[in-house]
């Protein structure tokens, strides 16, 4: 069976990808030049995302994953390979039954019978039955297996279930609510997309890929106008969202504005110069420029 390859702007869908997040992936080497990635490249950044998300800083997981190569050079990629955990200011790695400091190899916690035994003796003092995690880990637990099926169509239904589960337990949870709009906007439920878009930027004002996400799906219903207030909503939040600047050009030039669509275009290429969509942004910038050129 032919492996799946992923484009760098899948990637950028996929990941919801910040400029910021970009630049820490990139200091982790997760982030390269190269145009294909593959899902066990997908896996290993969307791990290392979760990290930054927590709190992780870059130099802990650098330091984190060279530990472990160090301990076992046949492990090619840790991320994708282990399930790397912040905890107490560390990063651990965590197995079914024990979590330990990569660098150390030291175990920081057992996860052994009695343990398991103890806790469940402690429930029949109330008759109550314990969740075997707090409710905002069950939704990061939920959230990361939705994002590794909204990874393949075939399994979009299940991650639709998955992030709804995560904004069940935590309505707050902005990543999720786009997300979900997301899948919903591929499927083309363009209506139950726009509510969790909605919702994303209700709960977070600044998430800039909810903001461009939502002018996409404008685009695509053909409000033109409320596209590109979209799409400049999310450059106000996050001014190098090199994707942004190419869609709001785009749609500058669809409504006749293409004096305003040039310095999105230049942007654009100033950010992302060796994408593959450079060459259409020059395209565009060159229609623009030929007018005004003289003749002897």
């Amino acid at each position: 069976m032919t492996e799946r390859i992923y484009g760098l702007r899948e990637l950028t869908r996929i990941l919801t990808l910040t400029p910021r997040r970009a630049g820490q992936l990139k200091r982790l080497n997760l982030l390269h030049g190269e145009l294909r990635y593959t899902f066990r490249e997908l896996l290993a950044l969307r791990a290392a995302a979760s990290l930054l998300d927590s709190g992780a800083s870059v130099r802990q997981i650098r330091q984190a994953l060279d530990a472990l190569r160090r301990r076992d050079p046949e492990i090619r990629q840790p991320l994708a390979e282990m399930r790397l955990v912040l905890d107490g200011g560390r990063v651990l790695v965590e197995s079914e039954r024990v979590r330990f400091d990569p660098r150390t190899g030291q175990t920081v916690l057992d996860l052994d019978a009695g343990n398991l035994e103890k806790a469940a003796e402690a429930t029949l003092v109330t008759g109550l039955v314990r969740p075997m995690a707090p409710p905002t880990e069950q939704a990061e637990t939920w959230f990361e297996r939705a994002s590794e099926w909204d990874a393949d169509p075939a399994q979009w239904d299940d991650a639709i279930d998955a992030y709804r589960r995560v904004v069940a337990i935590d309505p707050t949870y902005a990543a999720a609510w786009n997300n979900l709009g997301l899948l919903l906007h591929r499927m083309g439920r363009y209506d139950e997309a726009r509510e969790s878009y909605d919702r994303a930027l209700g709960e977070a004002g600044d998430c800039a890929e909810a903001a461009y996400n939502l002018g996409s799906l404008n685009e695509d219903t053909g409000d033109v106008d409320e596209a590109i207030r979209c799409y400049r909503r999310a450059l106000d939040v996050s001014p190098d969202y090199a994707d942004a600047h190419f869609n709001l050009a785009g749609a500058l030039a669809r409504a006749g504005r293409g004096d305003e669509a040039v310095k999105h275009w230049q942007r654009y290429l100033e950010l992302d110069a060796g994408s593959p969509w450079a060459k259409i942004a020059r395209a565009h910038l060159e229609v623009v420029e030929r007018p005004g050129e003289t003749s002897e």
